[in-house]
């Protein structure tokens, strides 16, 4: 319970209408959750406008209407205070940390945003820093920890009250800090409103979630304001290979770092030797190998250094720890076949993710066979072309979603395998063959006969597994950690580590 007039602290309303000497008995923005005694926050909603259920919360007993349209500030109530905010979106996210105890002031925030690496940046942060013996909290797409304690995750970002709270939880268990992926969706809907950040991380910015966003210009300006809004006490780490990397932090008070595999930076980082098993990389001019793979990869890396610095840990023991970290679930997670065929399990669905993960696989493939048909074993036989390893790649399109990126993703997929099988992919309210026919008009009528297109992605998997001989590479993308698909409004559990054993 709080006074009304302890939360207004938090925000600066337009208009009190009532009084604020009241106790508050919970926060809501749900109407249906609305109890005796609870503050409402109407909010305009993408689908329904909350405003519209102030009467039947009234009805319910709450005692305090947060609202920012002025309009519904009719029939007024007696005994109901009314508080008029310029945006009730930004008003619940302050309210919230506020209810909380400002949770975010008590621990080292540190929050990444970007298109693609956020979970892996995120996560790999959080196991480092508990592996230099304190302890941590993490809010990512996979699941979300309470020091070791693991709770389900409901969205990249959750909403202001249930991401307080939980940061609330990290306060209480000990947790000195916090790593959370911060999504585009939040920033709009002001979810980190109110939150003190210590730092935040750019990975990259691709085609994605242009459906909500409308424009990229939009998409981008949207993942800028996490940096606009840090402290000067903060820092900002950007990557300096992506050409939004200092768009990001053009405008930011921190104090801003760059890393980079390509141009000049504050932190640098190559391969030196690759393999499915993981890389020989310099960072810094330090050699370390790493159980992780693809360029992508370094680049996530050098993020994860990079803030880990900026923590204040010691060069050497970040590069040992990172030595020992593991792919994160759904991320490049290989699985290998008796047969000599290799699975390898990503959660790439963007034109850019699915790029990224086919040219890494290729380039290992490519360095591979060069190592064995340039053997002198290899020449004395002759075998420079004879049993080429392919890639067969499974992928699909999410229903309700961008539909632009469709064609995009099958012409990458085909430009970079040696099979492809487009399939499903968390259809949703869509029809699978619409979303299948969006991803054939990316292909011409030669690559179109030489496609599977197999709509249940469980046969598709299978027909990649059957098709798959020693050697081969198995690429099944799109769905990574996620153990469901959603079809008609219905999720269904539906696993691709689960499918592609049950093959093996």
């Amino acid at each position: 319970m709080r006074k009304l007039s302890e939360l207004l602290q938090a925000i600066e309303p337009l208009q009190v209408i009532g009084s604020t000497d009241i106790d508050v008995h919970a926060i809501q923005f749900d109407s249906r959750k609305v109890e005796k005694g609870d503050l409402f926050v109407a909010q305009a909603g993408t689908a329904v406008d909350g405003h519209t259920f102030i009467p039947s919360c009234i009805d319910r007993g709450t005692s305090v209407i947060i609202l920012d349209n002025s309009q519904y500030l009719v029939g007024l109530k007696e005994d109901v205070t009314y508080v008029l905010v310029k945006n009730s979106e930004e008003a619940l996210g302050r309210l919230a940390h506020q209810w909380f105890g400002r949770p975010s002031e008590k621990l080292t925030l540190v929050g990444v945003t970007g298109t693609n690496g956020k979970t892996t940046i995120a996560t790999l942060l959080y196991e480092m820093v508990r592996a230099l013996g304190h302890k941590a909290g993490l809010i990512s797409t996979v699941v979300y920890y309470v020091d070791g304690e693991a709770f389900p995750s409901t969205h990249t970002t959750p909403d202001a009250l249930a991401l307080n709270a939980l940061l609330a939880k990290m306060v209480e268990a000990g947790c000195d800090y916090a790593f959370m992926e911060v999504s585009s969706h939040s920033i709009a809907q002001e979810r980190i409103a109110g939150l003190q950040f210590a730092g935040a991380m750019f990975t990259n910015l691709t085609r994605d979630h242009i459906d909500y966003h409308k424009t990229f210009d939009n998409y981008r300006d949207t993942k800028k304001r996490l940096f606009d809004g840090l402290r000067k006490e903060a820092f900002a780490v950007t990557n300096a290979d992506d050409k939004n990397g200092l768009v990001m932090t053009q405008n930011t008070r921190a104090k801003v770092f760059t890393y980079s595999v390509q141009t000049m930076a504050d932190h640098r980082g190559k391969i030196l030797e690759e393999g499915f098993d993981g890389m020989l990389l310099s960072i810094d001019n330090q050699e370390v190998f790493v159980p992780l793979v693809g360029r992508f990869n370094v680049s996530n890396l050098l993020c994860i250094y990079s803030a880990a610095l900026c923590l204040g840990f010691d060069k050497m023991e970040v590069l040992r720890i990172l030595s020992a970290l593991k792919p994160v679930n759904g991320r490049f997670e290989t699985i290998h076949s008796p047969k000599g065929w290799t699975a390898i399990i990503d959660y790439a669905h963007t034109p850019d993710a699915v790029e990224n993960v086919i040219s890494t696989i290729n380039e290992i493939l490519n360095s591979q066979k060069s190592k064995v048909t340039g053997s002198p074993q290899a020449r004395a036989v002759g075998c420079f072309e004879s049993q080429k390893p392919k890639l067969i790649t499974v992928v699909g399109c999410g229903g309700n979603r961008d539909k632009g990126k469709r064609p995009m993703m099958a012409q990458i997929a085909k430009r970079g395998s040696g099979q492809l099988i487009l399939t499903s992919d968390n259809p949703r309210e869509e029809e699978p063959r619409d979303i299948l026919n969006d991803m054939i008009a990316g292909l011409t009528e030669d690559e179109l006969k030489a496609t599977l297109v197999i709509e249940d992605r469980a046969a598709a998997i299978q027909t990649a597994c059957t098709l798959a001989q020693r050697g081969d590479i198995i690429l099944v993308a799109g769905k990574g950690h996620e153990d469901y698909q959603i079809i008609k409004g219905v999720k269904h559990h539906f696993d691709d580590h689960e499918q592609v054993r049950k093959y093996i």
